[in-house]
């Protein structure tokens, strides 16, 4: 039957099969020895000795710390230039002007022209177009075939419905609920509690833009809620 003797070591301290182990703290060296056992019976005696590693194979924490840095600059840099270009999906394509307000779109996202847009719209026309903060927005057409200094946001003022224009009781009515306003958006018949919102319509290079309304409500006399 084989025995097997071993050094006094801690508990720290390691050995294994017929070769030495690297420990953090100590080499572990394994020395097989044969001897003759009883009964023709072979064994092997095995020591266990424990040796001290050299400092510079001790890892250095600063060292450790600098690859993780490393590691984390190499996976967040890729993963930013992929994100960006995702966040442009939910910017709203219009685009500014010089002046500081927003180029209307048309139907197909368009920039409106002034020019063009008069020639297929006659007098007393509204019709909708992307305007501030992508909100529908009516052009209105006046009767000499001019473009109103005034747009009118087509957002219900109740639930938020989009109020579409009826050409032929000249009004605003909301499929919703019933609402109406007259032709400039003043609320004349509810639940609807306000005037539907208003925006300058300017013309620059040719391009119809939208500027936010912040002086009193001409429909009014009151100040703009929207503001």
């Amino acid at each position: 039957m084989a025995s097997t003797t071993l050094s006094p070591t801690t508990p720290s301290q390691l050995c294994s099969g017929k070769s030495g182990i690297f420990c953090p703290s100590q080499t572990l060296l394994v020395k097989p020895v044969k001897r003759q056992m009883m009964g023709k019976s072979k064994g092997m005696r095995i020591a266990c000795q424990a040796t001290s590693i050299s400092a510079d194979r001790v890892p250095d924490m600063g060292k450790r710390q600098l690859m993780n840095l490393l590691l984390l600059g190499a996976i967040s840099l890729p993963t930013a230039g992929m994100l960006i270009p995702y966040t442009y999906f939910f910017v709203p394509p219009g685009s500014g002007s010089s002046a500081g307000g927003t180029v209307a779109k048309d139907a197909v996202g368009n920039d409106v022209i002034a020019e063009q847009w008069l020639k297929t719209h006659g007098p007393g026309d509204r019709t909708l177009t992307q305007g501030l903060k992508g909100d529908p927005t009516y052009l209105v057409v006046e009767k000499d075939r001019t473009l109103a200094t005034y747009a009118i946001n087509g957002v219900c003022t109740h639930l938020g419905c989009v109020v579409p224009w009826n050409a032929a009781e000249k009004k605003f009515i909301c499929p919703c609920h019933g609402s109406q306003y007259n032709d400039q958006g003043r609320v004349v018949r509810g639940p609807a509690p306000l005037s539907l919102a208003l925006a300058h319509c300017d013309i620059d290079d040719g391009k119809v833009v939208f500027v936010p309304w912040v002086e009193t409500d001409f429909r009014t006399g009151d100040a703009p809620w929207w503001a």
